[in-house]
């Protein structure tokens, strides 16, 4: 079974992740404009009309402000928990064709299972999830104000995950543009991870099966690629775990597509398109 991964764009202004199999083709978030949407899936061949579903993490702009243009012309069903469907519909005033699922609880979608899990963050419901397709297993942590023992115990059998290093403390503490009030709750334990408690996480969860690490959700102004891949590498380095590959990802453009295969007798087998 191929897994293939696309990170089509990850940042304080939007999130967006194409996941497909053989079977099943997923976004993971909506936080770009429709047609943004659609031109980053045109750059890897794809379009949101062969969409199976988009699940969705929480009600925040930065991961829903393009379901209103997908939906209006693709039927494509919206996988999320209760209070965050009645916050997202409240917030775009539309409904939509909602699957409810139950936060802690395994699903699936096609080829896909899915396990969606609480994460603490000011938001109604917030979820994380880990995909499992075959024997490759996919993990989304972004907006948590910190790893809870439920967290890093869900996601550590990932051989991929996609980890919030959202801000540089000092950076965000010398930010004139943002009052206190909006730093002391992206600091908040319902806030943000700052690259050094995204080292810790990696810390906690890295494991002889994660293979790749991407640092997603950075601040446009209070964070720097340079600095949180440094600042977990550093932590990996010391760690031994040489084995895991970090990229960081981008808001303007998707990373390249990671293609996935277990094989029968070599594991998984990672590839670059």
């Amino acid at each position: 079974m191929a897994v293939r991964l696309t990170i089509l764009g990850s940042g304080s202004g939007g999130n967006c992740a194409y996941l497909e199999t053989d079977e099943t083709r997923l976004l993971i978030d909506a936080g770009f404009s429709g047609r943004q949407i659609r031109q980053r899936l045109a750059q890897i061949g794809r379009t949101p009309e062969t969409l199976h579903g988009i699940l969705i993490t929480h009600e925040h702009c930065d991961h829903i402000q393009g379901l209103v243009a997908l939906c209006a012309k693709t039927p494509v069903p919206i996988y999320t928990n209760r209070l965050t469907k009645e916050a997202v519909e409240q917030q775009l005033e539309t409904k939509f064709d909602c699957r409810i699922f139950s936060t802690g609880s395994t699903f699936e979608i096609g080829d896909i299972a899915v396990d969606a899990f609480s994460v603490p963050h000011d938001a109604y419901d917030p979820v994380g999830f880990l995909f499992r397709a075959g024997n490759v297993n996919i993990g989304f942590l972004t907006d948590l104000g910190y790893a809870t023992k439920l967290v890093v115990e869900r996601v550590r059998k990932a051989n991929v995950l996609v980890l919030e290093t959202n801000h540089d403390v000092k950076l965000l503490q010398d930010d004139y543009k943002r009052p206190w009030s909006v730093k002391q709750r992206i600091l908040s334990r319902h806030g943000h991870l700052s690259n050094e408690a995204a080292a810790d996480v990696a810390e906690q969860i890295v494991t002889d099966e994660l293979r790749h690490l991407y640092l997603g959700h950075l601040s446009k102004d209070c964070n720097r690629p340079e600095l949180a891949f440094r600042v977990v590498s550093e932590r990996l380095e010391r760690m031994g775990a040489r084995h895991v590959q970090v990229n960081s990802t981008s808001q303007e453009v998707p990373c390249p597509t990671l293609s996935m295969e277990r094989g029968a007798t070599n594991g998984m087998l990672p590839i670059f398109q």
